[in-house]
């Protein structure tokens, strides 16, 4: 069942405007009497059923609100350096499909690609609109935030997680899946920050950045994993550890 985003479940009958009305009506071809999820932006959702359409507005009747939820325990925000070409679009995709709830570009020494100013808000606003895709696809109950391009010293110091990793090639100690159970030990876990880094590493400056703000070294495994892999293959281990993806 197709689901829509909307800022508020306000009333019994509501209408859909805009590109998603026309999605409905043209790519969709919905009639009255077709069934819908809504979401709005506090996590609600119902099943809905069209009434009326037409290519630019379609009215819609509430029939009941529901009660399952499809976002994990943990609130996981995704810091990725910036990857070259259509990878960071492909890394936010699956990120948000894997269940992110937030993912935040970062300007790291060793990223090949350089944004800046009206650029950089370009690219984040496509980058939104891949994740806003992506989450109606994927039946998210929110549509995750692609933060504004950070440096590694402002990502740090705007996402205060209670919970930071860093996956590191050169760590040879700690395994991602010690550092999750350690920080399990210590209490309820309820949010992380996981730091990726871009194809040319992460530098040591940035490193010790990570440690002075709290982020513990992790290694993915023996092998070197691609930008684009290392933090899709992170999400999957930490939602497997802490049971969103089955018991």
């Amino acid at each position: 069942m197709h689901r829509f985003f909307v800022p508020q479940l306000y009333n019994e009958t509501m209408t859909i405007e805009g590109v998603d009305a026309r999605h409905i009506s043209k790519v969709l071809r919905m009639q009255p009497g077709a069934q819908l999820q809504l979401v709005s932006d506090d996590g609600v959702s119902a099943l809905a059923e069209i009434t009326a359409i037409d290519s630019e507005c379609v009215t819609v009747h509430c029939l009941e609100k529901l009660a399952e939820s499809h976002e994990p325990a943990v609130h996981l925000i995704l810091a990725q350096g910036l990857a070259k070409g259509e990878k960071m679009e492909f890394i936010i995709q699956k990120a948000v499909e894997m269940g992110a709830y937030s993912v935040v570009p970062v300007a790291m020494e060793h990223s090949v690609v350089r944004l800046d100013g009206a650029k950089a808000a370009k690219k984040v606003e496509r980058w939104q609109k891949i994740a806003e895709s992506a989450a109606k696809q994927s039946k998210r109950d929110i549509i995750p935030e692609v933060q504004p391009v950070q440096t590694m010293a402002q990502m740090l110091a705007a996402n205060d997680c209670a919970r930071k990793i860093i996956a590191y090639e050169c760590e040879d100690k700690k395994s991602l899946k010690a550092a999750l159970k350690e920080a399990q030990a210590k209490g309820a876990l309820t949010d992380l920050l996981l730091i990726i880094g871009p194809e040319g590493g992460i530098s040591e400056a940035e490193l010790d950045a990570a440690r002075a703000a709290g982020a513990v070294p992790v290694s993915l495994g023996r092998r070197i994993l691609r930008a684009e892999t290392a933090g899709l293959v992170a999400i999957s281990a930490i939602f497997y550890e802490t049971g969103d993806l089955g018991d």
